[in-house]
């Protein structure tokens, strides 16, 4: 008998015509209460901290004269051209060139000699990356006048936002953009005026010196010392000596406190870790360029962060998608792996609280942490046990790729936005909102959430078994998911398992609980429910197929969104929706194996 008994012999009449009957509409409007409390006790100190030194540091930047104290040793020039080593898209640089702006799925039109600086932005996230220069990598592919426009553009930010401001001047953003303008700085000035280069470094000074002053906060520290110390590499003279001197003696500490020893990044997101490498990565080229070594913590940094992202590449190319982190690109995936050396694929492997499996087929990967707290949770989900199945090289199961770009989308970072069981019209966490979110921003709040994880490999077979208590509270069960990988079959048999807690057996009144097991399908993966409506035949973009079944009382094909790049796309998800009762046991099994594999729907 297989490991998950009778299950893996449940039968079914056949595929249906292809048809996807019964869709209910979108799923993710039901109000959803948190089981958590939506304030902790510590929250207040971290509120009334920001609110005293939020205010004191508007007035004190924002004084008249305060630009004056940014002024420093004047930039002579420029003395390196770092490469960032993320691929570039020249086709919105054409576009920018004749006054178009295509950034975060929205497009802005301001044509030469006109800019876009004191014109209202189509959306937020349109501004950020606009203020964030997002715009001028691809633009700086256009040639000579590429450089120019940039210089033009450049300059105009300057006259309209030299003066500090809460959002042009936004900690952020101000490390993007300074990170830009540092890779670019050099071939713009060879560009520009002899007037215009001084004005170009003197500005990078600036805002890399900016960067070194609070109040950015412990998230994000590492990342913007980072950019302080790649423009300090390409200012020339004193002005860059001394950037660069302040900047590399911060970031050792702020390094150890944002990379784990496995290379996890202290959000938990694999995408940030991602993006973390290609900023030291560029630090790194920067540093040689000037004939400089990096500090050994940048090499310790460098090193974890390419080896946990061995473990968070899955077979498609593209990155893990737990934690608000997006799944990114292959390409940009290969851009930061292309220094790595070759190493054997392993079957297993865990960084960062994320566990990934795998056959010659399939490739599982399954949060098995709590959620970031305090300020690293400002992208954290409330999604224990969250999966992401890969069945060849398609991504069959996934989330709903929620990112902090999606900021308008707070729900997606619940239960219902990724591959999970809910309880209920509850959540084992919240993001934080009104006016706190908008001062601390939106972290995750909530009990913190306990988990019990246990892997066995064997031969031929690997099993993980997950449980965590975030329903304990509201209905005191326990959630397990036990999973068992069989390397020879290429098959998931699985099992959902809510069972009541043993220190809540007395003290919870016996209800019935409604649960949903979702699988939130990739866009363009069809789904066909069988005629037995337990079975449901999957096809990724690759054409091949693979078949879930699932004992679950009532099995259903739904509509579902998803965010790609900051633009919301329809998909489908995959719902097993049944009752609990809080005083006994529950189990709800299913499996993935390849349409063509014996004992499958016919």
């Amino acid at each position: 008998m297989s490991p998950l008994g009778p299950f893996s012999r449940i039968e079914a009449d056949g595929p249906a015509s292809g048809e996807i009957p019964g869709l209910r509409g979108a799923p993710m409007r039901t109000p959803i209460r948190t089981t958590g409390a939506t304030s902790a006790p510590g929250l207040w100190p971290a509120v009334l901290g920001r609110l005293l030194t939020r205010q004191m540091w508007i007035e004190l930047y924002g004084l008249p004269g305060y630009t004056l104290t940014l002024k420093g040793a004047g930039g002579a020039g420029f003395a390196a051209t770092p490469r960032d080593f993320r691929p570039v898209d020249p086709a919105p640089g054409k576009l920018t060139l004749s006054g178009k702006f295509l950034l975060a799925g929205s497009s802005f039109e301001a044509a030469a000699p006109g800019d876009p600086w004191n014109r209202p932005s189509p959306s937020r996230a349109f501004a950020v990356e606009l203020h964030a220069f997002a715009w001028l990598p691809s633009l700086m592919l256009q040639g000579e006048r590429g450089a120019r426009e940039a210089v033009r553009l450049t300059l105009a930010w300057t006259d309209a936002f030299a003066r500090w401001s809460p959002f042009a001047w936004d900690p952020a953003i101000l490390a993007r953009r300074a990170f830009n303008l540092a890779c670019a700085a050099r071939r713009m000035g060879q560009a520009a005026t002899e007037a215009e280069r001084l004005r170009l470094a003197d500005l990078l000074a600036r805002q890399g010196r900016q960067l070194l002053r609070p109040p950015g906060g412990l998230a994000g520290k590492a990342e913007r010392l980072t950019a302080a110390a790649v423009a300090g590499c390409v200012l020339a003279g004193g002005a860059g000596a001394g950037l660069r001197r302040a900047a590399l003696r911060a970031l050792p500490a702020a390094l150890e406190r944002t990379v784990g020893a496995d290379g996890g990044h202290a959000s938990r997101s694999p995408e940030a870790g991602l993006e973390l490498l290609l900023d030291l990565l560029t630090l790194d080229d920067a540093l040689s360029q000037i004939s400089e070594p990096p500090p050994p913590a940048v090499r310790v940094a460098i090193q974890r962060l390419t080896i946990a992202l061995r473990v968070q590449t899955l077979p498609d190319g593209r990155l893990i998608s737990f934690q608000g982190g997006g799944p990114s690109t292959a390409e940009r995936v290969a851009a930061a792996r292309a220094h790595d050396e070759p190493a054997p694929d392993a079957l297993t492997g865990a960084v960062g609280g994320m566990v990934r499996v795998r056959s010659p087929l399939l490739t599982v990967a399954a949060d098995v942490a709590a959620p970031a707290r305090g300020p690293w949770s400002g992208s954290a989900c409330a999604q224990p046990l969250a999966l992401e199945i890969v069945c060849g090289k398609d991504r069959i199961v996934t989330g709903c790729g929620w990112t902090a770009a999606a900021a308008d989308r707070q729900g997606l970072r619940l239960g219902p936005g990724h591959s999970t069981l809910t309880l209920g019209e509850t959540s084992v966490g919240e993001p934080l909102g009104g006016w706190r979110g908008e001062l601390l921003g939106h972290r995750l709040m909530g009990r913190p959430l306990h988990l019990e994880v246990n892997q066995r490999d064997g031969e031929g077979a690997v099993w993980l078994e997950a449980e965590h208590d975030g329903w304990a509270h509201e209905y005191g069960l326990l959630h397990q998911r036990r999973l068992y990988l069989d390397q020879r079959l290429d098959e998931l048999r699985a099992e959902e398992r809510l069972h009541p807690a043993s220190d809540q057996r007395d003290v919870t009144r016996a209800i019935a609980a409604p649960y949903a097991v979702r699988f939130q399908l990739e866009p363009g993966v069809q789904a066909s429910l069988a005629r037995d409506r337990r079975s449901i035949l999957l096809r990724g973009h690759s054409g091949r197929g693979w078949w879930f079944r699932t004992d679950g009382p009532d099995v259903a094909i739904e509509p579902s969104v998803h965010i790609d790049e900051g633009l919301t796309r329809r998909s489908l998800q995959i719902v097993v929706r049944g009752s609990a009762r809080t005083d006994a046991e529950t189990k709800i099994r299913w499996k993935l194996s390849p349409a063509g594999a014996g004992g499958e729907p016919t």
